[in-house]
């Protein structure tokens, strides 16, 4: 069973994922050459997964059977297990506790060349109503603290597989990332009487230089500090903290401006690797007042080394007036 274990100097939580040990020789660099051969992910292919959690699916086509357009089943290898309890116990100073969580995979597309930023925005819709769906339904298990949603896209993101997924991992405890941004978020409002993240929506809007797109609802730009090279963050121009409580009118929109912010990074960046993450409130604490949930997406452009390491600096040699300026500037003509 995999374990929790907790850093007694600075309270970050480590996975140590025993069923997944590795020795130095297992860890060889990543190749991006497309695989091909057989896809556990491909219609046809569902016997070869575990069983659907749940689906998008034609009406008469049968669980775990051709006819989706969208299924979550459980991880084939997760780092977290549903089974059991949490145990908490000490070491000494140390703190650790069973690895208990849910670890999901969202198979995007029954099309195995099919990617988020190719489907029709209505099914990208379908997407983003589906981490709705599971955070909702895994809340309800008192053991889980914070619900985590996020895609690999390409190998060198961390993808094992090349057809389109994401993934959601539920956790036991609330990590230090969300943590932060909480605590940063309460230390604004507190001296302002502001949401930080509404704040930043105004001055980007007014300033422009950051801005990527916009509509109605949502705001894309690349923060003022990025950690990476083309960083872009989609942010709800209405104040909410809690995704799970997005209309289900703006489902569409947040759909049509993450899908051109997709395209806008391929063109741009030549498709190359990118992660993106989900930050939204706690499951129990939804922190209404002076927090603010947003998608955060990163590519894959530059590795983190001993400086960043040592010092939680981050070196980014393009900056985000430029980055965006550059993203802003694409032509999709072709694309549409």
């Amino acid at each position: 069973m995999p374990e929790l274990r907790r850093d007694p100097i600075v309270g970050r939580w480590v996975i140590i994922s025993t069923e997944r040990a590795k020795r130095p020789f297992d860890f060889a660099p990543e190749d991006e050459t497309p695989k091909g051969g057989f896809c556990p992910f491909d219609a046809g292919n569902e016997k070869t997964t575990p069983p659907e959690i749940t689906a998008y699916r034609a009406r008469g086509t049968q669980p775990n059977s051709p006819g989706w357009t969208l299924r979550v089943v459980a991880n084939k290898f997760p780092a977290l297990i549903i089974e059991g309890n949490l145990n908490k116990v000490g070491e000494g100073l140390y703190d650790k506790m069973n690895g208990i969580g849910a670890h999901e995979v969202i198979i995007e597309t029954p099309n195995h060349e099919e990617t988020l930023s190719t489907m029709p925005p209505e099914r990208f819709a379908d997407v983003l109503r589906a981490y709705r769906d599971r955070i909702i339904d895994l809340s309800k298990d008192s053991r889980f603290q914070y619900i985590l949603i996020f895609k690999n896209q390409g190998r060198a993101a961390g993808a094992s597989l090349e057809h389109s997924h994401s993934q959601l991992i539920a956790l036991p405890v609330i990590p230090e990332i969300a943590h932060e941004e909480l605590n940063g978020s309460k230390k604004y409002y507190d001296y302002k009487d502001r949401c930080v993240y509404c704040d930043i929506v105004r001055q980007e809007q007014e300033a422009k230089i950051r801005v990527v797109i916009e509509n109605q609802d949502f705001l894309v730009c690349c923060p003022f500090a990025p950690r990476s090279p083309f960083e872009v963050w989609i942010i709800p121009k209405s104040h909410n903290a809690v995704y799970t409580e997005t209309e289900e009118s703006k489902f569409f929109s947040l759909a049509q401006i993450f899908s051109e912010t997709l395209k806008r990074l391929d063109k741009a960046l030549t498709n190359r690797p990118y992660n993106f993450m989900l930050h939204t409130s706690p499951i129990k604490e939804f922190h209404r007042d002076y927090y603010h949930w947003h998608f955060e997406i990163v590519p894959k452009l530059t590795r983190i080394a001993g400086f960043e390491w040592g010092s939680g600096f981050y070196i980014n040699p393009s900056p985000p007036e430029e980055a965006a300026k550059y993203l802003r500037e694409v032509s999709l003509e072709e694309e549409k």
